[in-house]
């Protein structure tokens, strides 16, 4: 569904969140009623501002005069929570359109979330009307807001009921149980505190990422937790994920309908349309957004990001009293790709003489069980020497110890660590005077009852921490390569129809700096032979047809020929074929083609998706991208960075590199394709539905790649709109 602001609108949502005054349509007394249980919630959450109950039936609720009607309010209130019938609706946004109301929230479902001809047609009119009347709209089919910093609440959740003190952390979720009860709450059980929490439903106006970016902006919110199950614009998308870098203030979601079955359980659930998982995936990774799997992963990881230090590299040091303990960590981390580095010689010589009976070495990450147990100052002692190693970039202690002083100190050292730092408590303690792990969170200490969760939020905290440093160096920002013809390869398009033909396909690539196949169009068998003598050496044939794209699958192929006979025959064959497979196709003729030398081969293309525009794809190429799907994805345009990275995703990277015997292939030269395909999608991504280099022939480091077959496709010719 289409947003009711137009591009670009940035509306500031204080008044929504934090209005001076607020009605609600729809407030009742009855307690088991949605109206009764918001307007209760609203009271009872201690708003200071002025609250105007909407009910034609009632004159009183709670001591506070009650209205027939938002005409007859004596103020225009900034906010207006509408609950009433569907098809009341449009007539309270009438009257407050009337009134000037800037905000309302429709709790009211019965949209598109029905997946009903009706529903869709409804939320459509209720898109054009905020459009027509500049009101900003939440929901509908939502559960509203929740303020804790200014004491606002309009929302039917008892996970309220007792108010918390405000915290750091926002949450925004399509979804009201799963927002205010599963990420919400449970984080405040966790010791976090919330600063503002947003249920947006359907989002025909007002979208998550509207809300997401009013909490990046408060002072008092350090980071965005996000449970969400589409996002429908993705240049927004992309534009709130670098204020999030700007402002150091980490975005975390949730991306619900991942598989099959959870993408059709978000389309009854809210009308959202889910996107290609895997291209989500690597959006958010391009873009410094931390991806979790869980509602626990959510909150678990703010408990370290929200103090928002950034670890400088990889590196992360652990020290513990028991093996067992240090073993498992040491699992956990190289799991979330953290790398146990050796301490420094200085580092060792201290440590060294801490423990005696060490040895020259002490390993990292750490078991000091003599020195943990028998003196617990040296403990800390050791943990304050590794920390000032140049070699270590975070570190994490595990503490299994019982007594006050030795938590006490544990949580100094947490607290006053050069280094970011988080404290591993998997012990238990029998002084009731000792904070529980709960309130040392509230207090602001990253604080974990096991490994797992720690180390991945390490890794978050290493993986936005590289981001924000790239995006400080103006290092994630692509830059456009030299020899690029952008006005040439647009000419040659134009003159196309629909899907261009291998030829066409490798002319157009060629302005972009693609090395391809030397080669002729023979329209006869003797004008294939003379082909074939002026390319010298052995070729290939292959039928020239818009309408055969596949060649293969057509048996209109013929490689490795040599000699006059064996071309003429070739030609034949291959024409034979085609007429075989496709007696109705167009036929240009045979392309005649020189044989590349053996290197590795690879796809590169660009798909249209339907939230991120032209991605870049990336893999393994020949049958293996179909069998293996080994691929990788981007948003057009990228780095060169950016371009290794997305080989470095691929489970064959390895044979890039040289294996068994075989030399390094030229991955700078890939790089370098992969960054030029994606300026194509980026300069041509309007034109193009589909790209399909395959096989780009890699060779030795330093020959170059060359372009084997390709494939462009012109939007409206029923070209796929995801991946191969």
């Amino acid at each position: 569904m289409d947003h009711a602001a137009p591009a670009g609108i940035d509306t500031d949502l204080t008044r929504l969140f934090a209005p001076r005054s607020v009605a609600l349509v729809g407030a009742t007394d009855h307690p088991s009623n949605f109206g009764g249980r918001v307007f209760r919630a609203m009271l009872k959450f201690g708003y200071p501002g002025k609250i105007y109950p909407v009910n034609p039936r009632l004159r009183e609720i709670y001591g506070l005069a009650c209205y027939p009607g938002i005409r007859d309010l004596p103020e225009t209130p900034d906010h207006v929570g509408i609950i009433v019938s569907t098809e009341r609706v449009f007539d309270v946004l009438a009257d407050c359109a009337a009134r000037g109301v800037p905000f309302a929230t429709v709790y009211t479902a019965g949209f598109a979330e029905t997946a009903t001809v009706e529903g869709r047609e409804r939320q459509a009119r209720l898109v054009a009307f905020a459009r027509a009347s500049g009101m900003r709209i939440m929901g509908p089919n939502c559960n509203g807001v929740i303020n804790f910093v200014d004491r606002f609440a309009m929302t039917s959740t008892g996970a309220i009921g007792v108010r918390r003190e405000a915290g750091n952390v926002g949450v925004v979720s399509h979804s009201g149980g799963l927002g205010q009860i599963t990420v919400m709450w449970r984080a405040q059980m966790a010791g976090l505190g919330i600063s503002f929490e947003a249920s947006c439903g359907n989002e025909a106006d007002l979208d998550s990422l509207d809300f997401a970016r009013f909490m990046l902006r408060s002072d008092a919110t350090h980071i965005v937790l996000m449970a969400v199950e589409s996002f429908r614009d993705g240049a927004k998308l992309q534009a709130v994920a670098r204020e999030a870098l700007e402002r150091e203030k980490p975005l975390v979601v949730l991306k619900l309908g991942r598989t099959e079955a959870g993408s059709r359980a978000a389309a009854s659930h809210t009308g959202a349309i889910a996107g290609e998982d895997d291209i989500y995936a690597a959006v958010f990774r391009q873009y410094g957004i931390i991806r979790v799997n869980t509602c626990n992963e959510l909150y678990e990881t703010a408990i370290l990001l929200r103090n928002r230090r950034w670890p400088k590299g990889r590196r992360v040091a652990s020290v513990a009293a028991t093996g067992g303990n240090i073993v498992h960590l040491a699992d956990m981390g190289a799991d979330q790709g953290l790398a146990w580095a050796d301490y420094t010689p200085e580092t060792q010589a201290e440590l060294g003489g801490m423990v005696p009976g060490y040895g020259s070495k002490v390993l990292n990450p750490s078991d000091l069980t003599s020195l943990a147990t028998g003196e617990p100052a040296m403990f800390i002692r050791a943990l304050n020497v590794i920390a000032g190693d140049p070699n270590i970039d975070a570190v994490a202690p595990i503490f299994s110890f019982v007594s006050r002083k030795q938590i006490e100190s544990g949580v100094q050292f947490v607290r006053e660590c050069p280094k970011p730092a988080a404290m591993i408590w998997v012990g238990a303690c029998t002084d009731d005077s000792v904070p529980t792990a709960e309130e040392l969170v509230a207090a602001g200490v990253a604080v974990y009852r096991d490994a797992l969760p720690c180390m991945r939020s390490l890794r978050a905290a290493m993986d936005f921490g590289q981001r924000v440093a790239a995006y400080r160096l103006g290092t994630d920002i692509a830059q456009r390569p030299a020899g690029i013809g952008v006005e040439a390869a647009r000419a040659k398009l134009d003159t196309s129809n629909g899907m261009l033909t291998e030829r066409e396909a490798k002319l157009v690539l060629a302005d972009y700096g693609f090395s391809v196949t030397r080669e002729k169009l023979a329209r006869s068998a003797s004008e294939a032979v003379a082909h074939a003598r002026e390319i010298t050496g052995s070729v290939a044939l292959k039928i020239d047809s818009a309408d055969i794209p596949h060649k293969t699958d057509a048996g209109a192929v013929r490689l490795g020929l040599t000699g006059d006979d064996a071309v003429r025959r070739g030609y034949g064959d291959v024409m034979a074929a085609a007429a075989r497979y496709a007696p109705d196709a167009r036929i240009n003729g045979v392309l005649v083609q020189e044989m590349v030398p053996q290197g590795v081969e690879m796809m590169l293309g660009i798909i249209s998706d339907p939230v991120f525009g032209p991605v870049v794809v990336a893999g393994l190429g020949g049958i293996h991208v179909e069998v293996l799907r080994d691929v990788s994805y981007r948003v057009a345009p990228v780095t060169p960075e950016e371009a290794r990275t997305m080989l470095g995703e691929l489970r064959g990277y390895k044979l890039l590199e040289g294996v068994r015997g075989t030399p390094p292939r030229d991955i700078e030269c890939l790089c370098d394709l992969i960054v030029r395909l994606s300026w194509f999608a980026h300069d041509c991504g309007a034109e193009i539905a589909e790209v399909d280099i395959n096989p780009l022939i890699v060779m030795e480091r330093g020959a170059g790649a060359r372009v084997v077959d390709a494939l462009i496709v012109r939007r409206g010719s029923g070209a796929r709109e995801r991946p191969l």
